[in-house]
């Protein structure tokens, strides 16, 4: 057995770095729902200001934080491992991280701030470094450790998927406070419209990637958007029918095969 080299300057750097990014990103996120700018945390502010915007999920949904930043926490397990030392692009990976969880303290800042539009624009600024991550590792190839499937490429596919959620709601609102007409079509109309639309996400890296930690995070915000219009019978029924649809092709997905 080969004796583990000591980390290098750089990888010192980059672990120190990303050790803070994730820490500070959750102390924001804690901070700001505890001494919310201009007295409403961003829950509120959905609540009441963006109470009509059809496609933001249930308050439970939001829950997911709580699974994002835990998995993220074995993300910097995973960094330290003498296994991590055999990743090639694990450099890329963790900056790219530091650069998501910057673009999150700055959203959240933005959306307190009422800066709707521009908060946008950082939810997107997260949403490319996510992608730029599961690029990186969809070119990598798959090893047999399970740290790496559970601390590496798992917390990454949640992360996304919820950032994918999250971004068209995000869009959603910021339209809305704009008071854009929709070209004349109606609320419930574009709902159901961007159900659709973003339901090709899951079902595409389930058949590329065989992604099901993903899926399942489209599932769990589908249902939630569900439960929360049971009322308005399209928006409930396109939901909870693309969460049916995306559970059971996941199901399918980890099948055992003969």
């Amino acid at each position: 057995m080969k004796p583990v080299q000591p980390a290098s300057a750089p990888d010192r750097l980059r672990q120190f770095l990303t050790v803070v990014a994730i820490l500070g990103s959750f102390t924001v996120n804690t901070l700001s729902n505890i001494y919310p700018l201009n007295g409403a945390n961003v829950g509120q502010i959905s609540n009441t200001r963006f109470a009509d915007v059809l496609i933001t999920p249930a308050n439970y949904a939001f829950a997911i934080w709580g699974l994002i930043y835990l998995s993220l926490l074995g993300f910097i397990v995973y960094q330290f491992l003498p296994t991590a030392k055999q990743h090639p692009r694990l450099s890329p990976i963790s900056y790219l991280l530091v650069l998501a969880c910057l673009a999150q303290s700055l959203w959240i800042y933005l959306f307190q701030s009422l800066a709707f539009g521009w908060s946008v624009l950082a939810m997107l600024a997260i949403l490319l470094c996510l992608i730029g991550i599961y690029q990186i590792l969809g070119k990598v190839p798959r090893s047999r450790p399970w740290q790496e499937k559970w601390l590496l490429r798992y917390p990454f596919s949640v992360y996304l998927g919820w950032i994918a959620v999250a971004t068209v709601v995000n869009v959603a609102t910021a339209l809305y406070d704009a008071q854009w007409d929709g070209w004349g079509l109606t609320p419930v109309t574009w709902t159901v419209g961007m159900l659709t639309v973003s339901s090709v996400i899951p079902v595409s890296l389930l058949l590329q990637r065989r992604d099901v930690a993903l899926a399942l995070v489209f599932v769990w915000a589908f249902v939630a958007i569900a439960l929360k219009r049971i009322d308005d019978l399209p928006i409930f029924a396109v939901a909870l029918g693309l969460a049916l649809l995306i559970a059971g092709l996941s199901a399918w997905k980890l099948r055992p095969t003969l």
